[in-house]
């Protein structure tokens, strides 16, 4: 990109779009080093071998982090997280929360990266810049133990979460194209890329 011939208000609306945060964030959460606490960041790592996104749609796999993902979501309108969730009941039971439920169910929670979106999204709440929808849709583990990769059971959801995540989307209004060519997703590396 080049902005020479521009003047300052072009450069800084040119820049400004070129920043700006997408309207609709898919964001998959987790500690892939946990078993089957891992599963929001593969759902959305099995999300983006198989669609293509359009641009008003960011997908990210936002680990562990805390605050840093202010830097990310700030500015979306629609956020869909994507999360293993500890609700008490049968492994591989599936949920969503809506909204305020999604307060209510951070509320409750204990695991690092669920405490650090918690305080995303009420850093967001206080300072006026709260998200207007946010859905979160997981799944209950059955193995929280050491080790990299999924319970073969939670790599069996995958494919339900990834279904019920287009799902969402198509309720906002997001229409996804499944690629010519499926990558294969490595369920058992530590690596992201």
């Amino acid at each position: 990109m080049s902005f020479l011939g521009m003047d300052d208000e072009a450069v800084k609306l040119e820049m400004e779009a070129i920043l700006a945060t997408p309207e609709v964030t898919v964001l998959g959460i987790g500690n892939i080093i946990l078993c089957d606490e891992g599963f929001g960041v593969r759902a959305a790592e099995t999300l983006d071998a198989k669609y293509e996104f359009p641009d008003n749609v960011q997908i990210l796999d936002g680990g562990t982090l805390g605050m840093e993902l202010l830097r990310f979501i700030t500015g979306t309108k629609k956020l869909l997280i994507l999360d293993s969730i500890n609700g008490g009941e049968a492994p591989g039971t599936i949920f969503r929360f809506e909204d305020k439920a999604v307060i209510e169910h951070f509320n409750d929670k204990l695991s690092a990266h669920e405490v650090g979106i918690q305080d995303v999204l009420a850093f967001l709440a206080v300072s006026g810049k709260a998200i207007p929808n946010v859905v979160v849709i997981g799944a209950q583990p059955y193995n929280l133990g050491a080790g990299v990769g999924l319970s073969p059971e939670m790599e069996k959801l995958l494919p339900v979460m990834a279904d019920k995540a287009v799902a969402e989307l198509k309720n906002w209004g997001i229409e996804l194209k499944e690629k010519a060519e499926v990558k294969e997703v490595d369920l058992h590396t530590t690596t992201i890329g």
